[in-house]
């Protein structure tokens, strides 16, 4: 899907673009965006309009619907577009690259500026967006949230927890974001799920990630969503990435969640190496990260 769009981005006018953002802003005040509303949120007079909107509705950037008027919105890929151009406007992103990732909530791909780096977009909402709506804090008290501010609001939060961590705690470095985009460093070594670890390194990689998670617990954070899959496993040790449902750590819930952290990481470790790691404390594993006295997994026996 988004290979596409980065196909589609370069036959893109300056006007093409002046659409968007004219639709983009408009719905700000509504779902779809009257078709008289978007020759003045674009200001492009209304012949130059209808061009436009048949060819970025063409090319899957926006779609339309009669409701008591004709309406208009983007799709993600029109809001794909928009982010690309940010981002290519500020040398951020100079090549697009295969995927990384696709899941239920973001899209990675590689991309290239001064080095080999990784764009997410962020998808919460898109496909469940009732279920995300409640479950994340920044959407469950705004009836009239949208798709995009939801996955908008994950970018920002994201990056605004990596550019606090990094680099006391090994996060991906974030370089640049805008609206659902975060462009950041590219993860070197492989999935935590899949590394198939030696006898002897369990323990020590278990006690990696919880020293990142108490480092991040001293900068602030709880990562709020830990498990398996959100840690990789290199040469040098092991980072942690996936920070959107990120809290701080004075958050009502901050305790609760780090100590669901903790059990899913234990619990993971437990059952796929249950002759290194037994019946772990996991709350007095949780209370020494709480009090800043975290060492091992063996010391919280």
């Amino acid at each position: 899907m988004v290979q596409n769009v980065a196909a589609g981005f370069l036959e893109l006018e300056p006007e093409d673009f002046y659409l968007l953002s004219g639709i983009e802003h408009g719905m700000r005040f509504s779902e779809w965006v009257d078709r008289e509303k978007v020759a003045e949120f674009s200001r492009l007079d209304s012949e130059e309009v209808d061009y436009r909107l048949d060819r970025c509705e063409d090319r899957g950037y926006v779609e339309r619907k009669t409701v008591h008027y004709q309406g208009f919105r983007l799709t993600f890929e029109g809001y794909d577009v928009l982010a690309l151009r940010a981002l290519t406007e500020r040398d951020s992103i100079q090549a697009f690259g295969a995927p990384l990732g696709v899941g239920k909530e973001s899209d990675v791909y590689e991309v290239r500026s001064y080095k080999p780096l990784a764009l997410k977009f962020h998808r919460e909402g898109y496909t469940n967006f009732r279920e995300v709506r409640r479950e994340r804090e920044y959407t469950s008290e705004n009836r009239h949230v949208s798709w995009f501010y939801t996955a908008r609001k994950a970018a920002e939060r994201e990056y605004e927890a990596l550019e606090t961590l990094y680099p006391d705690v090994r996060v991906p470095r974030p370089v640049d974001h805008n609206r659902h985009a975060l462009v950041m460093e590219k993860l070197p070594g492989v999935e935590l799920s899949k590394a198939g670890l030696d006898a002897g390194q369990v323990v020590g990689v278990l006690d990696l990630v919880l020293t990142e998670l108490a480092t991040a617990y001293r900068e602030g954070y709880v990562h709020a969503d830990m498990s398996e899959y959100n840690v990789f496993v290199d040469s040098d040790g092991v980072t942690i990435f996936d920070w959107p449902q990120a809290v701080p750590t004075d958050h009502e819930n901050a305790d609760e969640f780090l100590d669901r952290d903790v059990a899913n990481l234990v619990r993971y470790f437990r059952r796929k190496y249950p002759q290194q790691v037994g019946e772990e404390d996991v709350s007095a594993i949780a209370d020494a990260i709480r009090d800043d006295s975290f060492e091992s997994v063996r010391a919280c026996r």
